[in-house]
């Protein structure tokens, strides 16, 4: 069996956090942070990191209150899941993501980076905690995940 490559995305309405990684070495890194003004551009991004990375499946950050209610945010990032899978035909897969930012902020804070391109690390970093909580969740068979989602 070969290792399986994820694209991860900390979803917000105005960037989106990517971080890529595999399940070989179940790690994961920060990729980038794509604009998120409007759905075309957004997709045309996505679609990019997806013919370069080849991803088997997305992992998408799943917000909710710290009591595990969901808000607004939440149906909007199940709603993106929903839309990676129809446009990339591959399995978009939900993650608890509470305090990933938190903890991205955590992990970059004393850096060089200020304004907008600290932003875009917070989000691309937070990208990869959520991936990283995906692998310490335990693997997941992602063929039968997807001949399930195929049907």
């Amino acid at each position: 069996m070969s290792p399986r490559t994820y694209l991860a995305f900390d979803f917000g309405e105005r960037r989106i956090g990517v971080a890529i990684g595999n399940d070989l070495t179940t790690t994961a890194r920060a990729l980038t942070a794509i604009d998120a003004s409007n759905d075309e551009a957004r997709f045309e991004a996505v679609a990019t990191l997806v013919a370069e990375w080849q991803p088997s499946a997305f992992i998408v950050g799943r917000p909710t209150h710290p009591d595990g209610a969901a808000h607004a945010m939440t149906a909007r990032c199940e709603k993106f899941a929903r839309q990676l899978r129809g446009r990339f035909s591959r399995p978009a897969l939900l993650v608890d993501e509470r305090y990933t930012s938190v903890e991205a902020a955590r992990l970059l804070s004393g850096g060089k980076l200020t304004g907008q391109r600290r932003k875009q690390a917070i989000d691309a970093e937070a990208a990869a905690q959520i991936l990283r909580r995906f692998f310490a969740e335990g693997a997941i068979d992602i063929d039968s995940l997807a001949a399930t989602n195929a049907h």
